[in-house]
């Protein structure tokens, strides 16, 4: 399946009053290698292993392959994960015919909050809310796989 989304900073908390769902998730990784990145996921009290290709130079889309995991397979596996485990809050929010996902970071990655939008096509339209900031689809330092190695409180 290929999985196309754009990735944006937020410019406010307003998405929280909202928010329709939100879940805890912690997630480490297998493989952080960018041609096919391995992750482990609990979202709430089930587990997904997902493993997902190299990007397209816009960074628009991407392979993605998703299984759920009954919770303790997903607790067995985070802990064989790569250093730097990403724990956050996925706020849910939906904005006319789409569902922003809105992740508050914690831990190593405090202070960092991501929305992402799927879509259908790569030039698909939708509606930007007014909590949505710049526009960071592409750069791959935003991508969890990259904050599990460099966290947020480590940049300048």
């Amino acid at each position: 399946m290929i999985e196309i989304e754009r990735k944006f900073l937020v410019n406010s908390t307003a998405f929280k009053d909202e928010a329709f769902k939100s879940t805890c998730i912690i997630q480490g990784f297998l493989s952080t290698d960018k041609a096919r990145t391995v992750r482990v996921r609990l979202k709430g009290d089930v587990g997904f292993l997902t493993i997902k290709g190299k990007s397209t130079n816009d960074g628009l889309s991407r392979f993605e392959w998703e299984k759920e995991l009954p919770k303790d397979e997903a607790e067995a596996l985070l802990k064989l994960c790569l250093k730097g485990i990403i724990d956050k809050i996925r706020y849910e929010i939906k904005v006319d015919n789409h569902i922003f996902e809105v992740d508050e970071f914690f831990g190593d990655n405090e202070g960092l909050i991501v929305a992402e939008v799927e879509l259908n096509t790569e030039t698909e339209t939708f509606t930007k809310p007014n909590w949505l900031g710049k526009e960071v689809t592409g750069d791959i330092k935003y991508y969890n796989s990259q904050l599990s190695l460099n966290p947020f409180k480590l940049w300048d």
